[in-house]
């Protein structure tokens, strides 16, 4: 665990970076936008999201780091949001900072709701029985902008409290991806799951494709939209637009 003093002393000498995941519509293959990652190159190495992330959770640079992220977005990739057609860049959004107006003033500021087709702002799905709740994902007052669920589980329990959420898009966490590899997929329930999602309306976004067995799999099932490193890594601002511009 890093210490809130590692973690000013990263910000406060540029050491975090961001990297975008490309986001890709299955059937053909296409480049539909990003989610934006943020690193931490410390010395000569780049510590991994999960050894960090946990030292900036419940503290003040919850706050601190996801505007200095929407800032980074509009430096790197603003102007070329704009004029770029059909792409998008999902933000993460802490539980702590949903519904409140400092990640909408962020927003604004930087310039990146002028356009809030270009947004997608995304919730964890472990986050919001607890500390978000039905009623507050569902007023979440952000015109426009796309709300995605992120790290869903594939349960059925799930699926009737999904069903009521204000939301677009819903992101299958890389745990459902594995079990395709592992020769456990796809389920009768897993066939469902899938299904029912469909029904409701909402985009289903499949994380964590690594093989062509998984891709293939999935675009079987009838899955629109995926990421992972079988189609590309988290690239560099100026390295995502070329893969945009490659795959679009």
């Amino acid at each position: 665990m890093f210490s809130v003093v590692d973690i000013r002393n990263g910000l406060e000498n540029n050491e975090f970076f961001l990297e975008y995941l490309p986001t890709l519509s299955l059937p053909d293959e296409r480049c539909v936008g990003g989610e934006a990652l943020v690193r931490w190159r410390k010395a000569d190495r780049v510590i991994p999201p999960m050894e960090f992330i946990p030292s900036i959770e419940g503290t003040i640079f919850v706050g601190e780091m996801t505007y200095w992220i929407i800032d980074r977005i509009a430096q790197e990739l603003g102007r070329w949001l704009y004029e770029t057609a059909g792409v998008h860049i999902a933000i993460n959004v802490p539980p702590e900072l949903w519904g409140r107006g400092g990640v909408s003033y962020a927003l604004r500021k930087s310039h990146l709701l002028d356009d809030p087709d270009k947004i997608v702002l995304e919730v964890t799905e472990r986050g919001v029985p607890d500390k978000l709740g039905v009623d507050t994902i569902n007023s979440h007052g952000y015109s426009n902008v796309k709300i995605a669920l992120d790290d869903v589980m594939s349960e059925e329990a799930k699926l009737v409290f999904l069903a009521r959420l204000n939301v677009d898009i819903i992101k299958i966490d890389k745990s459902f991806t594995d079990r395709i590899l592992l020769n456990e997929w796809p389920t009768h329930e897993d066939e469902i799951h899938l299904r029912l999602l469909h029904d409701i309306g909402k985009v289903v976004l499949v994380e964590g494709v690594e093989s062509s067995k998984q891709a293939d799999a999935l675009r079987e099932a009838g899955v629109k939209f995926v990421q992972g490193w079988y189609f590309s890594r988290s690239l560099a601002a100026d390295q995502f637009r070329a893969f945009y511009e490659n795959h679009s």
